[in-house]
């Protein structure tokens, strides 16, 4: 076997471009509080910056379930994604199946309580499709992940203090 040995303490790469990010945001409302507005694709335009969100596809065993295929879009660019993992209230995964130069894009939501509220750790994980574009999809897929997270934790808060 040709080439160098690990350095002690270094971590084996997975395939050559593979990437991953986390996000993490913090919410006082409950898992339960913010399930629909992650788990259900209608609702992502009452809380985003979505002008479209919709299911293409229904899943099991709820409309949204596993195997659901949501269509999210802004002045018509946008991504499509099938459900997963389907969990409520704490886990909802999924896969980019259109919409993203990447491969293999995978993430999991969890929605895990903490006090009266929730933490809600969004990560991901994908391959270059380009070689050489990995940094830069990380940069702009951890942006809008980064703006959903944080902009579902502000409404539900707004919401659950407004009583609605």
């Amino acid at each position: 076997m040709s080439g160098r040995a690990p350095s002690a303490g270094s971590v084996p790469k997975g395939p050559r471009g593979r990437r991953s990010f986390r996000v993490e945001a913090r919410s006082a409302a409950p898992p339960v509080g913010l399930w629909p507005l992650i788990g259900e694709a209608g609702r992502w335009k009452e809380w985003s910056f979505l002008d479209r969100s919709d299911l293409v596809r229904t899943g099991e065993p709820e409309p949204d379930g596993v195997g659901a295929v949501r269509r999210f879009t802004r002045y018509g660019f946008g991504s499509r994604e099938e459900v997963v993992v389907w969990d409520p209230p704490h886990h909802l995964g999924y896969v980019i199946v259109k919409g993203f130069p990447v491969r293999h894009y995978r993430a999991d939501v969890l929605l895990e309580p903490a006090g009266t509220g929730t933490v809600l750790t969004w990560s991901a994980t994908f391959d270059e499709l380009i070689p050489g574009t990995g940094h830069a999809m990380v940069v702009l897929l951890r942006f809008f992940i980064t703006r959903f997270a944080t902009g579902v934790a502000r409404y539900a808060d707004q919401t659950a203090g407004s009583g609605t």
